[in-house]
């Protein structure tokens, strides 16, 4: 399996309790990850000499959670060569909307990976993240695969649970 691994940034400890939803998914396909708190608005050197310095501690992908004006995974796209996937956090005024907005706004040349607003977004960046290194790992690859196979055997189980109430 691949040495590379995640880094999970997130905009604000606030972000956390969501965020780990996204280290619980990449421990389940042992998948390698740190974690950071850096603002882009409060710390934007930190932020940008960390994208600058990932590719050099094998991070393979950036997830990148923010809320509110939502500007970190952009700021940490542009300091990177790695793919960003950026989470747009809900909460505040807009619950989220301003968030996604920020997020998959960003300027021609400067992509970003969005995922969605909301208690699946954590969980699709990692499985992205996977797939992502997957492209280069076989066995993480194969790991993915199982996970839709599982993913289908959970629909069919449901669709004959109903069919044996009915």
């Amino acid at each position: 399996m691949s040495e590379l691994k995640v880094g999970i940034v997130m905009g604000s400890d606030s972000d956390w309790p969501q965020v780990k939803k996204t280290c619980e998914t990449l421990d389940r396909f042992g998948v390698g990850y740190e974690t950071r708190v850096i603002s882009a608005h409060r710390t934007p050197e930190e932020a940008i000499e960390y994208s600058k310095s990932a590719e050099a501690r094998s991070i393979g992908v950036i997830i990148a959670a923010a809320g509110g004006a939502a500007h970190l995974a952009g700021v940490l796209a542009a300091g990177t060569v790695l793919p960003v996937i950026g989470i747009p956090m809900a909460g505040g005024a807009l619950n989220g909307l301003d968030a996604l907005y920020a997020t998959v706004q960003m300027p021609g040349g400067v992509p970003v990976a969005t995922v969605a607003v909301g208690s699946a977004g954590p969980v699709n960046a990692a499985l992205l993240a996977v797939q992502i290194l997957g492209t280069a790992d076989p066995e993480l690859r194969e790991k993915f695969r199982a996970h839709k196979e599982e993913l289908k055997r959970k629909v069919a189980a449901a669709d004959d649970r109903i069919h044996s109430e009915a």
